[in-house]
This record gives structure tokens, C-alpha cells and sequence, in this order.
């Protein structure tokens, strides 16, 4: 369930946060809530810390359905050192 919220942030950031979320293809909403789910998680294995550019780009990435990394990675993989 989705909740409407209210934040007061200096014009100036909210301009280049604007900016930001337009040139990820991403609504500022989803970033915020991302962010925030980013630093209110529990971890699940508690010797493994995060730093913090690792927490900051948690939920930054998506990908369409059919992606596949596997494929991708031995595609880049093969084109780099067995194409020389």
C-alpha cells in the first residue's frame, strides 16, 4: 500500500533531483523509496557490512525480465579475449 508523504527540501535539490530521475528513466518517488528501504534494512548475514557506496547503489539497477547476466558477462567475456 502506497502512502502519500510530505518532505521540505531546498528547491535547488529537489530541481537537481528532478533532473537525476529523469535521466535514469526513474519517477523521484521510486528513488526516495528505494533509499530508504537501502537504510532501514536489516541485514541478513551480520559479519557482511556494506560500505556505504555499495548501500547507496543497492535497488539502483534494473533490468528488463529477460536479462540475462550469465549470458551477458560470457557474451563480453568471449568478445574481449577470444576475438584478439
Amino acid at each position: 500500500m502506497n502512502t502519500k508523504l510530505t518532505l521540505t527540501i531546498e528547491k535547488g535539490v529537489i530541481e537537481k533531483a528532478k533532473r537525476y530521475a529523469k535521466k535514469e528513466g526513474r519517477s523521484l518517488s521510486d528513488i526516495i523509496e528505494n533509499y530508504l528501504k537501502v537504510i532501514t534494512d536489516e541485514p541478513n548475514d551480520p559479519d557482511l557490512e556494506l560500505t556505504p557506496i555499495v548501500k547507496s547503489l543497492k535497488g539502483a539497477f534494473r533490468s528488463n525480465e529477460k536479462f540475462d547476466y550469465k549470458e551477458e558477462l560470457t557474451e563480453v567475456l568471449s568478445s574481449k579475449y577470444l576475438s584478439k
